[in-house]
C-alpha cells in the first residue's frame, strides 16, 4: 500500500490524517489556480469531497501565492477541511519553481515521514535577486540537496522547459508530474478527462501534461538548449555571407580554447552593426591573442573575446529600438501571453529619453558642443525628458520606432560611438600595458567590463563604477596581491545599486595604499 493510499484510508484511526492534504506553490503567471481547479476536478469526478483555498504572497516574489487542497477518504461526504496548511501536516508539496520548494522546505510543510515533494527544477528570479547589479541569483543546489533529506519523495524536472516546448505553461507539466509520482489514488486518464473539461488549450496542455508524467517516471529528457553551432546560422545578401564567411575563416586562426567564444561575440558585434564592426572586433582581439600566454590556456583572449564583443555592442537609443521592432520580440510576446492568430492585443512601450541620449545622437562634433553648453542641455531635457508611451502594434507607433532603427548605418557618425569607442580603446590600453608586468592583472581588469551594461540612468551608474575600480587599480598597481583586489572592488562593485559595498572596499584599499 502507498503512503497516499494509507492516507486516504477512513479507517486508520486520526481523520485528520486520513484527509489528504496538498500544497501548491507559485508565483505569479504560471497558473497555480488552474492546476488547483484541475486537482479539483479529478477529486470531485471520482466522487470525493475537496476544497481549495488560496494566500496570496508578496512582491518580493512576484505574487507568490499559496493553493492549498484537501480531499476527504472515500466515503466521507461532509468532512471538516482546514482553511491553511499546517506546518508537518502536508500529503504532497508542488512547487512550481526551486526556491518556493526551499521556502516550503524553511516553513517546515515538507517531512521526510509524509510528504511527496514535485518541484520544477527552473528559476523565476526574486526582486532581490534582480536588483543586485552583478549575479544575485541565489545557489538552487542547496535546495536540490536539501529537498532530498526533507522529502519522502523528491520528483524534479525543468517543468517549464517541458511546457514550453509543447507551447503550453508550467501548470499542465505539473499537472503530469503529479499524476505521474502515484501520490493520488487516480488514473492518467482522470487527470486528462480534468484538462478536457476545462474546454481551454486542451491539446497543447494535454502535451505538456504527458511530458511531465513522462520525466517523473523517467521516460523523457528534458529539452536542451539550442546548440551554438544552431545559433550561429545566419542568412541574407549574398555579398554579406561572403564578409561573414572570410570573419569565421578569420576566427579559426585563433587559439583552438577560444574560438567557440569568439564566435559567439562576433555574431553580437555583427549582428549589432556589420561585417566591417566585426572586422574591427578581431582586429582588437588579435591584439590580445598576441600578447598572450599558451601556458595559461589563453585565459587574456578568452576573456577579452566575451568583454570587447560586449563594450562593443552597447546600448545606445537605436538598438532599443531595433529590439523593440523585431519580428523574434512580437513573436516572444504573443508566445508568452498566449495569443491565438484571431486575438487583437495592444502592446505600449514605455521610454523616457533623458538629454544625454538625444545629444549622443548628433554628429560627434555637434554633439560635443552641444553637450558642453549647459543652455542646449537644458533645452533638450525640457522638450524631451518626460515619459513617452508608444503603441507599437499600431502603425503610426511602430514607424516610429523603426525609422529609429534605421540609423544603424549612420550609429558609426554619432557622438556616442566616438565616446564609446574613445573608453574601448583606453581600457584596452591600460590592459595591455598591466600584461607587460601582471598576467593575473590583465585579466582582472578585462572582466571589469561587465559593471558597465544597461541603458539610460543605468548606463551611467555602471560607468562610475568602472572609473571608480579602476582608480583602485591604480591604487594598488605593483603589488603581488593587485589582481586579487581588482577582483575584490569589481565584486563589490556588482554588491549593490549605490555602491555602498564598493564604497567601503576602496575605503580599505586607500587605508594601506596611500
Amino acid at each position: 500500500m502507498t503512503l497516499m493510499d494509507s492516507a486516504m484510508t477512513p479507517q486508520g484511526g486520526d481523520s485528520a490524517r486520513a484527509i489528504t492534504k496538498l500544497v501548491v506553490m507559485a508565483v505569479g503567471g504560471q497558473g497555480g489556480g488552474v492546476l488547483t481547479g484541475w486537482i479539483e476536478a479529478v477529486a470531485r469526478a471520482a466522487g470525493r469531497a475537496v476544497q481549495a483555498t488560496s494566500v496570496a504572497g508578496v512582491a518580493q516574489r512576484t505574487g507568490a501565492t499559496i493553493y492549498y487542497v484537501e480531499i476527504a477518504p472515500e466515503g466521507v461526504a461532509v468532512p471538516v477541511f482546514s482553511l491553511a496548511p499546517a506546518a508537518g501536516d502536508v500529503d504532497i508539496l508542488i512547487a512550481a519553481e526551486m526556491m518556493e520548494a526551499g521556502r516550503a522546505i524553511q516553513r517546515g510543510f515538507v517531512t521526510p515521514d509524509r510528504t511527496v515533494l514535485i518541484a520544477s527544477e527552473h528559476r523565476a528570479l526574486a526582486v532581490s535577486e534582480k536588483m543586485v547589479p552583478g549575479n544575485g541569483i541565489a545557489q538552487a543546489d542547496e535546495v536540490m540537496a536539501a529537498a532530498e533529506i526533507a522529502a519522502l519523495r523528491f520528483l524534479s524536472a525543468d517543468m517549464e522547459r517541458l511546457a514550453v516546448a509543447k507551447g503550453s505553461v508550467i501548470s499542465a507539466s505539473l499537472f503530469g508530474a503529479l499524476a505521474g509520482s502515484g501520490a493520488l489514488p487516480f488514473s492518467r486518464e482522470a487527470f486528462e478527462a480534468a484538462i478536457r473539461n476545462s474546454g481551454k488549450g486542451v491539446e497543447a496542455s494535454l502535451a505538456a501534461f504527458a511530458a511531465g508524467f513522462e520525466a517523473v517516471q523517467g521516460a523523457v529528457q528534458v529539452p536542451q538548449a539550442e546548440p551554438l553551432e544552431a545559433a550561429l546560422q545566419v542568412s541574407g545578401p549574398a555579398a554579406a555571407l561572403s564578409d561573414w564567411a572570410a570573419l569565421l575563416n578569420r576566427v579559426e586562426t585563433l587559439p583552438e580554447l577560444i574560438r567557440d567564444m569568439a564566435r559567439a561575440g562576433l555574431q553580437k558585434v555583427v549582428a549589432f552593426q556589420d561585417c566591417a564592426y566585426g572586422t574591427a572586433y578581431l582586429d582588437h582581439l588579435e591584439r590580445i591573442a598576441a600578447i598572450d600566454d599558451p601556458v595559461r590556456d589563453h585565459a587574456l583572449t578568452h576573456e577579452a573575446a566575451k568583454h570587447i564583443a560586449n563594450a562593443m555592442s552597447y546600448d545606445d537609443v537605436i538598438r532599443v529600438a531595433d529590439r523593440k521592432t523585431r519580428a523574434a520580440r512580437r513573436e516572444r510576446i504573443d508566445a508568452e501571453m498566449g495569443r491565438s492568430a484571431e486575438q487583437g492585443m495592444q502592446v505600449t512601450e514605455f521610454l523616457h529619453p533623458r538629454a544625454e541620449e538625444i545629444s549622443s545622437l548628433l554628429p560627434a562634433g555637434l554633439g560635443a558642443r552641444v553637450q558642453a553648453s549647459a543652455l542646449w542641455m537644458a533645452r533638450l531635457d525640457r522638450w524631451f525628458n518626460r515619459g513617452r508611451r508608444i503603441r507599437s502594434d499600431r502603425v503610426s507607433g511602430f514607424l516610429q520606432l523603426y525609422l529609429l532603427a534605421g540609423l544603424r548605418g549612420y550609429r558609426r557618425r554619432t557622438l556616442r560611438h566616438a565616446q564609446e569607442q574613445a573608453h574601448l580603446d583606453a581600457w584596452l590600453e591600460r590592459v595591455t600595458e598591466a600584461r607587460q608586468a601582471d598576467y593575473d592583472l590583465a585579466v582582472e581588469l578585462l572582466r571589469c567590463r561587465r559593471l558597465i551594461k544597461g541603458y539610460s540612468d543605468t548606463h551611467a551608474r555602471g560607468l562610475s563604477k568602472f572609473d571608480l575600480v579602476m582608480a583602485g587599480a591604480d591604487l594598488v598597481a605593483g603589488r603581488a596581491d593587485a589582481a586579487d583586489w581588482v577582483r575584490r572592488l569589481r565584486e563589490a562593485a556588482l554588491q549593490d545599486e549605490e555602491g555602498k559595498a564598493l564604497e567601503g572596499a576602496l575605503r580599505t584599499v586607500r587605508s594601506f595604499a596611500e
